[in-house]
């Protein structure tokens, strides 16, 4: 069994609940929506991802023999249930906001389209992918709105991230937005995202001083030479790295940055620039890491600091400020007719909806949140990307999303540039959802 495409990897609910729509032939054309009920204090805004990994599952989403002797050896399920498994396959369509979309709480990021028990199945890993992407997208486009195009970004975060998958799934959503690579060599290999790295404090401890530690490293890897200097003290480190930089030079190989890895990052960088540019080396750039988000590289950036990229790992991998969304994958209609669910909280907006977005001046004013078919100004969000269980298109390449999403952000109304989350971005209901939602209520069971 692999892990990661198992269907196996689901909520037992879904399997029990499989087994009651088959027993009792229900097998009549179901509406499912993901959308995010609020919006976490800390965001303005979300960013959509995971629709590519989500595809890739569905369309190839099969019960091996092993994985069918399992459920069977359970003793839990019908025959009936056993058998539409071994022959199983999705043959449902998907409607989709494209990746990189910026979209807000209630709007429907994708809609199945299938028989029920199809469609019910594919719930749990449809949460558990759209979910963790659209979390760490958020995080990293934030991260990009406050570098404001004056330093690169690049993700650190496989190490402390939840899990294998979790760390290389972040790098992903993480060049969505605006990272320019990742220290996750996998990522590359999988999706073509480049890869770049420095080195760690211990290969520095490792030699008997920082000068010899930087000239090891820089003969070593002559085309990728940044060079760790807060090991010890970051003056003494810079300068250190000033002299290897020249002994360097002299065999032909180029210093690219230095890199500093804590302390006060803003006094510490212009300390090392000043050293730098005083000893000539103007074209060697200086890399930050170390416990970095969007509010800490946003005030190092606006208070004149001469860093030219980050490097983010822990904050960015967990969406530690926001680490989880309140996400749900809700029937909306079932056998032709529109479902609602009405519990305290947990409402939901019955019918297939499309979202329309106005803009003025290429900025961003206003969402509306209607049916499906309704014909309401604006560019429609949702569009069709897999039919008949197959995709209509080619997956789009990582850049193509990635530029995008820039588009996107740059649409953004500017307070949520500066990283503020108020005043919230309008989402108006049309009238003609808001009279379906009475209509359908009145016709509580």
């Amino acid at each position: 069994m692999n892990l990661l495409t198992s269907p196996l990897l689901t909520d037992l609910y879904q399997l029990t609940m499989m087994q009651g729509y088959v027993d009792g032939g229900m097998h009549e054309e179901a509406v499912f929506e993901f959308y995010v009920r609020s919006l976490p204090k800390t965001r303005g805004f979300l960013v959509s991802a995971g629709l590519e990994t989500l595809l890739a599952y569905i369309e190839d989403l099969r019960f091996s023999e092993e994985e069918l002797n399992y459920i069977t050896g359970t003793g839990r399920f019908s025959k009936a249930l056993l058998d539409y498994l071994a022959n199983f396959r999705f043959h449902g369509d998907v409607y989709a906001m494209p990746e990189g979309t910026v979209f807000f709480e209630n709007e429907p990021v994708v809609r199945v389209v299938a028989p029920m028990p199809e469609a019910q199945l594919v719930e749990t890993r449809l949460i558990n992918i759209l979910h963790f992407e659209i979390l760490v997208a958020s995080k990293a486009a934030r991260c990009v709105l406050a570098a404001d195009d004056k330093a690169i970004l690049v993700d650190f975060g496989l190490r402390r991230a939840h899990g294998a998958e979790a760390g290389l799934l972040a790098a992903r959503a993480a060049y969505i937005a605006g990272f320019v690579s990742t220290s996750t060599v996998f990522a590359e290999s999988l999706f073509g995202i480049p890869i770049s790295g420095t080195m760690a404090h211990s290969y520095v401890e490792a030699h008997e001083n920082e000068l010899e530690a930087f000239l090891s490293f820089g003969l070593a890897n002559p085309n990728n030479t940044t060079l760790l200097i807060d090991t010890y003290d970051v003056r003494k480190g810079a300068e250190k790295a000033v002299e290897a930089a020249k002994k360097l030079k002299e065999r032909g190989i180029n210093v690219r940055a230095v890199r500093l890895d804590s302390g006060d990052l803003l006094a510490l960088s212009k300390d090392v620039r000043q050293i730098l540019n005083e000893s000539g080396l103007t074209d060697i750039r200086i890399f930050a890491s170390g416990n970095l988000d969007e509010y800490l590289i946003y005030d190092l950036m606006s208070q004149g600091a001469p860093i030219n990229g980050f490097g983010v790992g822990t904050k960015l991998d967990t969406s530690e400020d926001a680490p989880y969304l309140e996400c749900a994958y809700k029937l909306m209609e079932y056998a032709g007719k529109p479902r609602f669910k009405k519990s305290q909280g947990k409402a939901t907006i019955p019918g297939r909806k499309q979202v329309f977005r106005e803009l003025k001046d290429e900025t961003m004013v206003r969402d509306i949140l209607t049916t499906e078919g309704d014909g309401v100004e604006g560019v429609p969000l949702l569009e069709k990307v897999m039919s008949g269980g197959r995709r209509i298109s080619e997956p789009k390449g990582l850049k193509e999303i990635a530029a995008y999403t820039r588009s996107q952000l740059k649409a953004l109304p500017a307070h949520f540039k500066a990283l503020e989350t108020k005043p919230a971005y309008p989402v108006k209901i049309s009238p003609a959802l808001s009279r379906l939602r009475k209509e359908i209520e009145r016709q509580e069971r």
